[in-house]
Order: structure tokens, then sequence, then C-alpha cells
């Protein structure tokens, strides 16, 4: 699986910015009137109680996020503890609840634009099916989505200058306006704290619901953990440190906003901006009431634009990372190679919060969305637990939840808990997008994703001590992305059995199949049928060297399956019987006539008319020995399968592994090896610098291997026609085997003709 990695370019106060930026507008710009009808005072306690349960989860978000930090965040870690199932219900939740807050924070931002500038309502005809009308605070939403997506688009790095800009101005703002309100409040109109009318200490957990939107920022963090710098350190003081933060301020700001206007006031019936109303008198004490009532209002359009921007980086983080769990089409998993930013995950994010914005009337399903977060966050909880007890290997958070298990179990508590007091419409909505999740995952994710859950593994592993339900429910779930299975064409009885080796290994590592496949060639003037029963006359070597590959498979416990495909064609068949028998990974050998195109496993037409329907591993073979393997690499997607067979061999036969980069600049060298070694799991590996020619550097430094593993050419057809290919001119200079690794990858024509 290509697993393309994120520019680590955000510092802790653009991580800590991003939590900030989208918690602190709806609270306070859009939610204190209704807030302050539904709970009087005790509002302030609501929004106390939402902070504390969404610090529960900051805690659990924060250990899940060192020990694992990848795009996605929530999802990634609900979808790596309990499995395909519950990530399905996590990332369509996650995703769509965010694209739902992007476009409700965008239109709130085209209403306060509209009391800046003259923005014209635009009306569109649709011919006989009639006219379509936008009104001018979503025109003043669609101008500013684009932008917001656009910059999201160039990268992350921009997009966290812009939020830090955005919220320290808030924040500023906000401060100036609380020490002022503070000055002016009668706290008498604070009483009674828990007003009967209301329903007094009861009303406390409602409001709670009804402001806990407002605490969604945190666990976005976590979706670009991936992109931190320093993650074991920064993550766990962005995500908690926010909430904190954050929670403060609503308290405060609460008890201003109802020590300046008796609450009763600030209800949505007398008022639809109590915020600018109490600015009005806390700045008209000093004779700046109008300057008090502009700030507010353009912090109110810097609230808004803080919260749809960090909305928007964070659901196109989640897409990307479900497209690199197969979970969604894989397609969305390309970087873009001059931003480094996930370009296709934020380009189908924001085509889905344009369409939102058009809409227009989305508080319904911003609502829903926050019921959705609070699932997200039930399960969340509900991995750390897993990852804990499960104790794997490769589960090392550097920050690790106190008073474990009380603060997840609390958080799932909670989390689900409160969304008892959500409106039943919202609740319904947020059921109806769990069921999507669930059929989804049956009908689209369960064949093609092949990563089981910790949860699922840990139960069947101990089937013999789990309760029978459990055992079932676990195997019912389980991925069915299909047995991994490495097909062999043979041609050659020489190197059959090196062939056959090194398939044997990678599928035993794997845990899956090998399938020998003897492709023998007739006549076009040849029927296929004359072919099949007549296979003896005319490959007397079929049977014999099909049957030597079953043995040489079966010494490695691996099942094999034997087949021999009469075909008009040679070449051709290979690509034909791989895509055909689904296989993951083919391993062939070197021939003279193997390519049609040099340092590439396709023919010439094929590398014209389709693409490699799998992973391909091509073998040089001058004697199959792993003991010390070569890895030259400059990154990209080819080098990846390299490193992931040489890994695969490592295991298998405790290898020696030394990764090669070409670079003048050593240092420059060494530090690419390291990262890039971090990043494919390598571990145990020497990292070597050469200078000068790639070509002779790696002929140079193979002469202390006994493998050579290299990515396969970039270069399209053409320009490999006409020029020689790197893998070309290095096969002969290198005295040891070589192996040409080329992953499976969708090309446009263009890209095949001139790379």
């Amino acid at each position: 699986m290509s697993d393309q990695e994120l520019a680590k370019d955000l510092g802790p106060l653009a991580a800590l910015t991003i939590g900030i930026g989208t918690m602190i507008g709806a609270g306070i710009f859009v939610l204190p009137g209704q807030a302050a009808a539904a709970a009087g005072p005790a509002v302030a306690l609501s929004f106390v109680a939402g902070g504390v349960i969404s610090l529960f989860t900051a805690m659990s978000a924060s250990e899940l996020g060192t020990a694992m930090p990848k795009a996605g965040g929530s999802y990634y870690y609900v979808n790596h503890a309990l499995g395909p199932l519950f990530g399905s219900i996590a990332g369509w939740g996650n995703w769509m609840g965010l694209a739902f807050a992007s476009a409700f924070y965008t239109l709130g931002f085209g209403e306060y634009l509209a009391t800046f500038l003259p923005i014209p309502d635009l009306t569109f005809s649709l011919g006989s099916v009639g006219t379509v009308g936008l009104s001018s605070f979503q025109v003043g939403a669609l101008v500013a989505g684009l932008v917001f997506i656009g910059v999201n688009y160039v990268g992350a790095k921009e997009t966290g200058r812009l939020q830090t800009i955005i919220v320290v101005l808030l924040v500023a703002i906000l401060s100036v306006f609380s020490i002022l309100g503070l000055l002016q409040a009668n706290f008498s109109t604070l009483r009674p704290f828990f007003p009967p009318e209301t329903g007094g200490a009861s009303a406390i957990l409602p409001g709670t619901a009804l402001v806990f939107v407002s605490f969604l920022g945190f666990a976005k963090i976590t979706t670009v953990a991936e992109e931190l710098k320093n993650p074991g350190r920064n993550l766990p003081l962005a995500v908690i440190g926010s909430v904190v933060i954050v929670t403060t301020m609503y308290a405060i700001i609460m008890v201003v906003l109802m020590g300046v206007i008796n609450w009763k006031q600030l209800a949505p019936e007398f008022t639809t901006t109590p915020v600018l109303d109490v600015a009005e008198v806390a700045f008209g004490a000093f004779g700046l009431a109008a300057v008090g009532v502009g700030l507010l209002t353009f912090a109110g359009l810097l609230a808004t634009a803080s919260s749809a921007n960090a909305s928007i980086l964070a659901s196109s983080r989640i897409n990307f990372a479900m497209g690199r769990d197969k979970l969604v089409s894989a397609a969305l998993n390309d970087v873009h190679p001059r931003f480094a930013t996930p370009y296709r995950s934020i380009a189908v994010t924001g085509v889905i919060i344009v369409a939102f914005i058009v809409l227009g009337d989305v508080k319904t399903l911003a609502k829903a969305g926050s019921v959705l977060h609070l699932i997200v966050y039930g399960l969340l909880n509900v991995a750390l637990i897993v990852m804990r007890q499960a104790d794997t290997p490769e589960y090392q958070p550097a920050y690790r939840v106190p008073l474990y298990p009380v603060v997840p179990v609390l958080g799932a508590l909670t989390s689900f808990g409160l969304i008892a007091f959500m409106n039943p419409i919202e609740i319904a909505l947020a059921v109806g997008f769990v069921a999507f999740g669930v059929v989804w995952f049956f009908a689209y994710a369960r064949s093609r994703t092949s990563e089981g859950g910790v949860l699922g593994d840990y139960i069947l592993s101990r089937a013999d001590e789990m309760p029978d339900r459990a055992v079932s429910a676990a195997a019912t779930v389980q991925p069915d992305g299909g047995e991994y299975r490495v097909m062999v064409p043979l041609a050659n009885p020489a190197n059959e059995t090196d062939l056959i080796t090194l398939a044997s290994a990678i599928a035993k590592q794997r845990g899956g199949t090998v399938e020998a496949v003897h492709i023998v060639t007739v006549p076009d003037q040849t029927a296929l049928q004359y072919g099949a029963d007549h296979v003896d006359k005319l490959d007397a070597e079929s049977e014999h060297l099909l049957e030597s590959a079953r043995k040489d498979a079966e010494t490695f416990g691996v099942p094999v399956e034997t087949h021999t495909i009469i075909s008009h064609r040679s070449f051709d068949e290979v690509f034909e019987t791989a895509k055909n028998h689904k296989a993951d990974l083919v391993v062939m050998g070197w021939g003279e006539d193997t390519h049609g195109s040099p340092g590439r496993v396709e023919s010439a037409m094929d590398d014209v008319t389709s693409d490699p329907p799998c992973d391909f591993l091509v073998l040089k073979d001058r004697g199959f020995d792993p003991e010390r393997i070569l890895v030259p690499t400059a990154g990209g997607p080819d080098s990846e399968l390299s490193a992931a067979v040489a890994k695969l061999l490592q295991q298998e036969y405790g290898s020696e592994v030394t990764l090669l980069n070409v670079d003048d600049d050593e240092e420059a060298g060494r530090a690419f090896l390291a990262d890039w070694a971090e990043d494919q799991d390598l571990t145990d590996v020497e990292l070597r610098v050469e200078s000068g020619e790639v070509e002779t550097a790696i002929e140079r430094a193979s002469r202390d291997a006994t493998m050579v593993i290299i990515g396969a050419t970039e270069r399209g057809l053409l320009k490999r026609l006409v020029s020689s290919s790197l893998v070309m001119d290095v096969v002969d200079d290198v005295d040891c085997s070589m192996l040409l690794a080329e992953k499976r990858r969708t090309r446009t024509l263009r890209e095949r003709l001139f790379g």
C-alpha cells in the first residue's frame, strides 16, 4: 500500500490555534442568546461541563496521537484499534460533520461580511425548472469558502500562519472586551443562578448539549498530527491546552455577557446579536461604543473565518486518511508534488462545502454533526482502552493518560451520555449517518481494505479464551480485501527455484498464497482448445516446472496453486492473468524479451495502452542470496515497494539492509535516509551516502551486497526509447542479483508517453 507522507510544516502555536480558532467562534458569536434562554446564568457551568467532557477525550486523543501521528486523527485511531467497520462510521461521521460545520461557519462569515460590504443578491435562471437565488451572505460565503479552500490547497504552512494571525487578533479583541465588560458588570443580574423558569440546575446538561458544538476543535488538531513538528511534545500541549484555554474564555465571557445585560434580555426574541449589545454598553462607558461594536463585528468575522478554515483543513485530512486505508477511493491518496498537500481530498471536500453553502440552511445538520462527533469521541476513548489492553509492540506513546483507565472510561460514558440531551431530529440524522457508515463498509470497503483492527485481531488470536459470540462477531466484520496473492509466471526452469523462493518468502510474511503460472504460447493459427488438449506435446516442461514450483513453495509452509494457461500471447498474458486472478504482486524473471520498454515491466504496447494491474518485482537472477540487501532510493512510490520487500526479506532471513542515497551533501543525504527509513518503518538498517554519478555510486555500493532492490524508472515511454534508463544501465554493471520493483499506479496517456 502506498503510504505517502505529508510535509511536517506545523509548529506548536499553529497547532494550538487550529483548536482554539475552531472552538472560539460559535460559543461566543452564535449561541449565547439561545444558551442563555436554555439555562440562564448557569450556562457558564454548561460550558465548563462541556470543557470537562472534552478534556477527558482530549487526553485520550493526545496519547493516541503521540503513538500514531497520522493524518485523520480520531478516525485513524478508531479504524486502527477497532477495525474498518467502526473506522467507516468514524470516518464518514467525522468527514461529513466537519464539512457541515465548515459550511455553517462560512455562512456565518458571509453574514458578517455582508454588514461591511455591499454584496448583491444573485439569481440564476434554470429555464423551465425555475430560478435559484443566492442571498448576499451566501454570495459572501461562497467567495470566502473558495479562498479558504484555496489556502488549504496551497499548503498547511500557509494555513497555520493564517490561523495563527486570526486567532491572536481574536483573542486580543475578546480579552479587551472581557476586561471592559467586567468593569461594567453588575453581578446581581446573575441571581438566581439556577432560575426556575429554565428548570434550575437540571438545565445545565441540556445547555451543554446545545453548546457542545463549540468544543469540536480540539480533536481537529489530531487530524494534522502527521504534519506536526515534534508531535510527541507538541500534540498534547496543543490538544489539552486548547480545551483549557477555550473553556476558561467561555466561562468568563458568559459571566460578562450576563453581568452587563440581564440574561433574559439576551434571548433570541430580544436580540440577534447579544455580543454586540454588550459591547455597546461595555465600550460605551468610555465613549467608545461605535469602536466596540466595530471591533466585535470584526471579531465575529475572524471567529467564523478561523472556524471555517480549521474545519476545512481537518475534514480534508480525514478524507485523505480514508483513501489511504481504502475505505474510499485510493485516488484520494495523491499528495501534490509541489505543495505536499492531499489536494484531491481538499478539492472533493471543497465541492461538498460549496454545495452546502448554496443550500443555505445547515444549522440543524451542523448540530447533528455534534452528535456524530460525540459518537466518534466515545469510540476514541474505547480505542485507547483497546490499545492499552492489547499492548501491541508498535504502540509506544510519548504521552500517557493519567489515572488510566478512569479517564478513557469517563470520556466514553460522558460522550455517549451527552447525546441523550440532544434534540430528536439531530439524533435521528446522526443515527442515519452511522447506518450509512455500516452499509458503506459491507457494500464497498470490506472487499477492498485488508487491514483489520487491533481489537478483532486480539479476539481472534485468543479464540479459545473468548466468548463464542465475541469471536463470531469479530470474524463477521473482518475485512475481506482478499488473501494476499503472489503470482509467479514461470518460463525458465533455471530460475524457477529462486523466483518461487522469493515469492514464498514474501507470501509467508504476508500470510498469503503463491500462485505459480506457466503460460504456454500457441500460434494464432492453432485453436486454444487444441492447445489445451495437447499441452504435453506443445510444452513438455510444463507439468515438471509447476510440480517443482509446488514443492519449493511448500517448503515455506505457504499455500500454493499452480495453473497452466494456454494463450496466443506470452508477455501480455501475464498482465491479463494477474488482473483476472486478482494478484497483489507478480514476481517474474528478467529475460531477453521481458521488456519492450527499458526499465519497466510492460511491453512497449502495454506501456501506452494499460497500467500494471498490481505490484511487480522483476528478478535479474544471479543466485538468490538475501544476506546483504542494498536499497538505493531518492523517494517515490516504487522505492516504497523496494523498502517493503526489503523489510519482508529482513523479517524472513535476518537480512542486513543498507539504504543508499546519492547526494554530494552527505549530511543532507543521511538526514533524508533517516526520515525515509522511519516513514517506511525500516529498522536496523545501515545508512550510506555516495557522491557522484548515480549509476557509478550504485555499482560501487553493490560490491558489498548480495542483492540490490531498486525502484523502476519514472521516465515515460518516448523518453526511455530515445535515452538510456538508469535501471538498464545499472543492471549489467552489478554482479549480484537485482530486483526491480514497480508499484501499481494509474497514469494518464500523457504520463505513459512522457513520464
